[in-house]
């Protein structure tokens, strides 16, 4: 990927406020449930960038490497538990709303294994996400991290 432009330099504010409100959101939801969120919504947006760092922050954190291929095809896969299919159902819905309102079903999913609370919270976490998609996948940008570059090492 070629970068078009740096965004931290053309806004460094607004892309620290950015940075820090999904670090918040990020961290209003189990780190294992925000990673699967993070990599299906990457994976459906077609984000190299965020798909490579998500799995590599949930490899450092013990997420294993079956289920992280298995988030591309999680409907298939017996490997998820009834709260994370809803929560990554939850995603593609929103993840996926141009191509129709379908939200419904998967919000009853949501309902029965989260409080209003933590859907808001997973709600906000999806919308970062996609967020944090368009930006790197805009200005074409590949960040390496200390996971990434570890793996990398």
């Amino acid at each position: 990927m070629t970068a078009k432009m740096n965004p931290y330099a053309a806004a460094p504010e607004l892309m620290q406020r950015w940075t820090e409100l999904g670090t918040l959101v990020g961290n209003s939801i189990e780190h294992s449930l925000a990673e699967l969120v993070k990599m299906r919504s990457s994976i459906l947006n077609g984000c190299a960038n965020c798909i490579n760092m998500h799995s590599a922050e949930a490899r450092a954190h013990g997420e294993s490497e079956q289920r992280l291929y298995l988030v591309a095809a999680w409907e298939d896969a017996p490997v998820f538990t009834a709260s994370e299919r809803a929560a990554l159902a939850w995603t593609d819905a929103l993840t996926k709303l141009s191509q129709g309102h379908t939200h419904d079903e998967a919000y009853k999913a949501l309902a029965e294994h989260f409080t209003e609370e933590e859907r808001v919270n997973l709600t906000l976490l999806i919308n970062v996400i996609n967020g944090w998609n368009r930006v790197a996948v805009g200005f074409g940008l590949w960040i390496e991290t200390p996971y990434t570059k570890k793996i990398a090492a």
